[in-house]
């Protein structure tokens, strides 16, 4: 079965630093494959590209046409979209166009000519006149790709390469879509490069998933006043302040110290006992020592007929 060349065939990282390195023993070359795997150009943009079209200030090219090579010759046309666009390039880029461009100043001043910025940025010929051939140029790349060893040896898996580091870097596929020069708001780029989107999105959720922090459930704030006086027990009995056995103050010095009714702080005690924190016996009111260390203690009811006004003694209860 013949292999499907709409499926995305970028080369590795590792794959791709060969290639610069052994093109860039011509540095036009190498430059020109440079520029494809950071702006994703079609080989017939590239082909067209002159230098009227960088703009070194805003640090941008204009792929505004494109070139064919039909069987009469290279023609230059509109771009696949029919739009131009802009893309961004970076200060790297940008010098070593610049070295590029001072490298053909010097080769046409040796020719008697002076440079214009009508000239192609990368031309086969001396004055920089004539572009390349856009088959000339997947040509020179198989034979190049051949050579190392490559899985794809087709020119066009570099600008797949541009899409997909993009989209595993975290770049959002509109900004992915405008650099390529798809059309439909991006469809086409979720189209082609799908499986490239759906790993880069999982990986997008581990690392959503290291950055959260543990799902631990904070103590629940006291709703009313009652809540307010057995949190205060609470803490002062699970921090050691209040010790088992110890004689808690009776109902009426809870009400008095909070401000409260007997029957909110009565509501206090009864939380704390359902909590198996604390225990009447004898009509005190006591820590209950197992509950503290061991959870499968039940403690016992509370008095039924308590005084309020009565500080009970703290009994002692032994374990069974």
């Amino acid at each position: 079965m013949a292999a499907n060349h709409t499926e995305p065939d970028p080369p590795s990282a590792d794959e791709a630093a060969a290639v610069i390195s052994a093109a860039w023993n011509d540095p036009d070359w190498g430059l020109l494959l440079w520029v494809i795997m950071i702006t994703g150009m079609r080989r017939g943009e590239i082909s067209a590209l002159r230098w009227r079209h960088i703009d070194f200030a805003t640090a941008t090219l204009l792929v505004q046409r494109a070139n064919a090579q039909p069987k009469s010759g290279v023609k230059e046309k509109q771009t696949k979209t029919r739009q131009q666009r802009r893309i961004a390039i970076d200060p790297q880029t940008a010098a070593l166009l610049l070295e590029h461009r001072e490298r053909w100043e010097q080769r046409r001043a040796l020719l008697g000519i002076a440079f214009r910025d009508d000239l192609f940025v990368f031309s086969p010929v001396p004055d920089a006149s004539a572009p390349y051939g856009p088959r000339s140029l997947s040509h020179r790349y198989r034979r190049l790709a051949i050579k190392l060893g490559l899985r794809s040896t087709r020119l066009h898996s570099l600008r797949h390469y541009s899409a997909t580091e993009l989209i595993a870097a975290g770049v959002d596929v509109r900004t992915v879509a405008g650099r390529l020069g798809h059309g439909s708001g991006g469809a086409t780029t979720l189209k082609v490069y799908a499986a490239f989107v759906d790993e880069a999105d999982r990986r997008a959720a581990t690392t959503m998933a290291g950055i959260m922090p543990p799902p631990i459930a904070a103590p629940a704030l006291p709703r009313g006043p009652y809540e307010t006086i057995a949190a205060e027990l609470r803490d002062q009995i699970l921090s050691g302040d209040l010790l088992a056995g110890d004689q808690l103050p009776t109902v009426a010095e809870l009400a008095a110290r909070h401000g409260v009714s007997t029957g909110t702080a009565y509501r206090a005690i009864d939380r704390l006992r359902s909590e198996g924190l604390v225990e009447a016996a004898s009509q005190s009111h006591r820590i209950d020592h197992q509950a503290i260390g061991d959870v499968f203690v039940h403690a016992p009811m509370l008095a039924p007929d308590l005084d309020p006004g009565v500080a009970p003694q703290t009994k002692t209860r032994t374990a069974a």
